[in-house]
């Protein structure tokens, strides 16, 4: 058995895999939430609280009597902690909605022009950016002190293991990494006054880290001598490695808190046509690479549930879907506003963004999310054309992958405006490529296409087809466009 821990912005995940030779099976062992703290001074992960989550997993799947053959960690990308020359973590990692790495972009980009940026890193310029981050708390003591940088699931692997290494999938998202080489940008990491001594050595998805140190074997009980693997340890790395794609004409959307929509390729693209389109070039597994756009995701409807939970109550988010497909359309926003990006009154933004849009304003829940999943399934059409027209590839299918796969109505949405076939699943798409690579690390599975055999074997698909009135939607869509466009006017 291979234990996967699979940590989204929302909540974590254990599961164990188990795999007959060509099917794989997954089993939740432990749901956990990933809890951020805001403090005086900004907003932090509690790192420590996911390594304890961590451990008592281990500790139960031990307990069991079960064998643990390896285990592996993914998490979100960008995110980082700080260790001392002792390998001490100096403060809680930032959360990338604490919104300081946004004050620092302007000067980061007076150093280092945004071309320049581009052509090194092929990175989507967002201010929540490792680099930005970095920038941030450059004004501070802690960077001064800062021996080592490990990205979220590298900082977890290290307490494991005592390997102090960053896996390539999440070096990616730093906007650090040299894009053709699969290193860093030590020349950018200069111009941009950034201490070289903290980025650690790369490693590549499926390399075996090490054994786990003696404390940790101590408080789970397993084997001193376990391995730990480096899986894809981006999240969407992970799930892409689950993409049960046949063909090259087709897309993913990893739907969770964020929406990862892009495809995958042999090399970068770099022109100046992807950089205007403000995609990003992110590595994959076994050197492919993930081109495509963050959008703001299903984090819309989750701040929208957190701020009518503080009012009292809130469904499920299921019910909410099934508010939003029974609520009158045609009201639009931009998803990826940047006030849209931290924790707060998200009704209240949303209804102010509709307001300036020149929009209704909706008025009840059920219309408020409708516009939050009409305006979601634009704006993935939006990155899908334009990944075809920089690209110069068709684009027929979209897999959706992970937790927003479950969710019908905006399955049927991104169908009907983006007029694509879609195919929804698997839901746990991270935790199935986690394991993946830990089987490919073993020798198990030997390739990427022996790994989409394996997920295509184990994964009931569900297929949306796009509805046969296409007017109704592409008039929708062709508003949609009309509105970032006021965005830009009035912006």
């Amino acid at each position: 058995m291979h234990v996967a821990f699979d940590l989204g912005a929302e909540s974590g995940r254990a599961m164990v895999g188990r795999f007959s030779g060509d099917r794989l099976e997954l089993e939740e062992l432990r749901r956990f939430p990933t809890r951020s703290v805001r403090l005086p001074d900004g907003l932090y992960w509690d790192v420590l609280g996911l390594f304890g989550e961590l451990q008592s997993a281990l500790a139960d799947v031990r307990a069991s009597g079960a064998h643990i053959r390896s285990v592996g960690v993914d998490s979100w990308g960008c995110d980082f902690g700080l260790l001392d020359a002792h390998g001490s973590l100096l403060a809680n990692p930032l959360s990338h909605r604490d919104g300081r790495g946004a004050l620092q972009m302007r000067e980061a980009l007076d150093r280092v022009p945004a071309e320049d940026f581009y052509a090194t890193t092929g990175t989507q310029l967002l201010p929540f950016n490792t680099v930005f981050q970095l920038l941030a708390l450059g004004a501070g003591s802690r960077l001064d002190r800062a021996e080592t940088l490990l990205l979220m699931p590298d900082l977890l692997a290290y307490w494991l293991t005592g390997e102090r290494c960053v896996e390539v999938t999440n070096a990616s998202t730093t906007q650090l990494l040299d894009a053709r080489t699969g290193e860093w940008a030590h020349d950018l990491i200069r111009r941009l006054g950034l201490p070289r001594r903290i980025f650690p050595p790369i490693v590549e998805a499926g390399s075996i880290l090490g054994g786990l140190l003696p404390h940790v074997a101590e408080a789970t009980g397993l084997p001193a001598s376990t391995p730990v693997a480096a899986v894809a340890s981006h999240d969407t790395a992970s799930a892409v490695v689950a993409v049960p794609a046949t063909s090259q004409n087709t897309a993913y959307i990893s739907s969770g808190t964020w929406s990862l929509v892009g495809v995958e390729l042999d090399k970068p693209v770099l022109s100046t046509r992807a950089r205007s389109a403000n995609l990003t070039n992110e590595r994959g597994f076994g050197g492919r690479v993930r081109l495509l756009k963050n959008v703001m995701g299903l984090w819309l409807v989750q701040e929208c549930r957190r701020s009518w939970l503080r009012e009292g109550d809130a469904p499920d988010y299921a019910d909410l879907a099934a508010l939003a497909s029974a609520a009158p359309g045609g009201v639009l926003f931009d998803p990826d506003l940047p006030e849209l990006l931290t924790p707060g009154d998200m009704p209240a933004r949303i209804r102010a963004a509709c307001a300036r849009a020149g929009q209704d304003v909706p008025d009840g829940r059920p219309r408020l999310l409708r516009a939050i999943f009409e305006s979601l399934a634009c704006k993935y059409r939006l990155v899908l054309d334009e990944i075809e027209s920089v690209t110069g590839r068709r684009i027929e299918t979209v897999h959706v992958i992970g937790g927003g796969s479950l969710n019908a109505f905006l399955c049927r949405l991104t169908a009907d405006i983006s007029r694509r076939v879609v195919l929804a699943g698997p839901a746990e798409a991270a935790a199935l490529g986690n394991v993946l690579v830990q089987l490919h690390a073993f020798g198990d599975v030997a390739s990427l296409a022996d790994m989409r055999e394996v997920v295509r074997a184990s994964t009931n698909l569900i297929a949306y087809e796009p509805d046969s009135a296409a007017d109704p939607w592409t008039e929708l869509y062709g508003r949609f466009c009309a509105v970032l466009e006021s965005e830009v006017l009035t912006g």
